[in-house]
């Protein structure tokens, strides 16, 4: 839960610094670029979190890996401050609700679908359309499959779920039953 606070925090603050100087977006993409870093280099994230190399030399790494980038300014600032505060280890979420917060900054939400069945492109159309209207905002939408839910769909857009499914709605009904109400 502190890593979730921690990392929201820092994006915050990024995402208002991307705002103040029009480069948000820039700084999304950035971002982007050091996780993929991290993803195809492993051992650079290693060296950097591992507390069993000496500080200044994992710092040294760091400063020369982003010398050697054409990251701006701000972002080379930014990942060193995170070093020194022992949080270099949050990147990911960092970088991940920071896109979250580029994205609202653009109007868009992610949303997503679970259905019991395939969705017609036309179904799909229509739920993204209702759900762009309702908001209106842009949807970004994620479309799954679920047998386990029998019939119907779950719509989840950010904390709000919408459970429309078969499943759910016998699970009430025997609920209701079990309290001996009427249905």
């Amino acid at each position: 839960m502190k890593n979730l606070a921690v990392s929201r925090r820092y994006a915050k603050a990024l995402i208002l610094i991307g705002q103040e100087d029009g480069q948000a977006e820039q700084y999304n993409a950035e971002l982007g670029s050091i996780v993929g870093l991290f993803d195809t280099q492993e051992d650079f994230e290693k060296v950097l979190i591992n507390p069993l190399y000496n500080k200044n030399e994992r710092k040294k790494v760091l400063e020369v890996v982003l010398a050697a980038t054409e990251l701006s300014a701000i972002m080379k600032s930014f990942l060193i401050l995170l070093f020194d505060k022992k949080r270099i280890e949050f990147l990911r979420e960092i970088a991940s609700y920071y896109n979250d917060l580029a994205d609202e900054l653009k109007g868009v939400v992610k949303a997503s679908i679970v259905s019991a069945t395939e969705l017609s492109q036309e179904a799909i159309d229509k739920i993204k359309e209702a759900l762009s209207k309702k908001t209106g905002k842009n949807i970004v939408l994620k479309v799954e499959q679920d047998p386990n839910l029998i019939g119907g769909v779950v719509t989840k857009l950010g904390d709000l779920v919408l459970d429309g499914s078969v499943k759910t709605q016998l699970m009430n009904m025997r609920e209701t039953l079990k309290k001996g109400e009427s249905v």
